[in-house]
């Protein structure tokens, strides 16, 4: 149903997720599972308007801590649908594109997990998609520094008045612009190509437009010289000799 296989592509999935809580230890299977994935769609490094969002009833609690995060009760997700009933129009989604996640590892083995759950045969997305990790490349270009989503978007100028909770979807969209400008390069001047094309179209012009050579006159010549007699007589002109 899934092609596995990778294709070179110039589509990106910017992804984030929420979740019932934070599992212990780093363990994935310690219980916790995944709320609300939001995903917005880069073609040619373009936003084009084709996001996917959608929240998930996890038929458990949600920890009070990762409440007062993203701010999603178990009563707003009573009525949602299961995981079962949308991983398929996910993986059609993402299928054949990269896809970027700040801090990786903790998105991709959540909803691993969630898909190994009802279908154990399906290819891991991290084996079938290539995953860029946004806080890897941060900390490779802000060693040492804060990095998350706020302190990252604060320090390129990202709006983010509008985040006063995690929402997936939300942070999908300031994640896809953060890529974006994480990774934005100035086009390099060929400096060497550009002083040929001058030189080319130096060599164009004169070819197409005969220089008229003015020669001094008699006179002229005979009054440089006399000024250059008297200026060699105050001693201010070493290039000439007298006659």
């Amino acid at each position: 149903m899934f092609n596995i296989q990778k294709k070179k592509s110039s589509r990106m999935i910017a992804l984030d997720i929420e979740t019932t809580g934070m599992n212990k230890l780093g363990l994935i299977f310690s219980g916790h599972r995944v709320i609300e994935i939001g995903a917005v769609e880069i073609i040619n490094r373009k936003f084009t308007g084709n996001d996917f969002h959608v929240y998930i009833n996890p038929n458990r609690s949600i920890d009070p801590e990762a409440f007062n995060i993203h701010g999603i009760s178990e009563t707003f997700l009573s009525d949602k649908p299961n995981f079962s009933k949308i991983y398929e129009n996910f993986l059609e989604y993402i299928e054949n594109s990269d896809i970027i996640v700040h801090n990786a590892n903790f998105d991709i083995q959540f909803l691993e997990y969630e898909i190994q759950i009802i279908n154990p045969n399906i290819v891991k997305i991290s084996k079938i998609n290539k995953i860029i990790d946004t806080l890897n490349i941060a900390r490779s270009i802000f060693p040492g520094k804060k990095n998350n989503l706020n302190a990252l978007c604060e320090r390129y100028n990202i709006n983010i008045s509008h985040r006063d909770l995690h929402n997936a979807i939300i942070d999908a969209k300031l994640l896809s612009e953060l890529y974006l400008r994480m990774t934005r390069v100035q086009k390099k001047i060929n400096l060497i190509q550009e002083k040929i094309q001058q030189t080319s179209h130096k060599e164009s012009f004169l070819q197409k437009n005969d220089l008229i050579v003015l020669y001094a006159s008699e006179k002229e010549n005979i009054m440089h010289a006399k000024y250059l007699r008297k200026m060699k007589e105050n001693h201010s002109c070493l290039w000439i000799t007298k006659k």
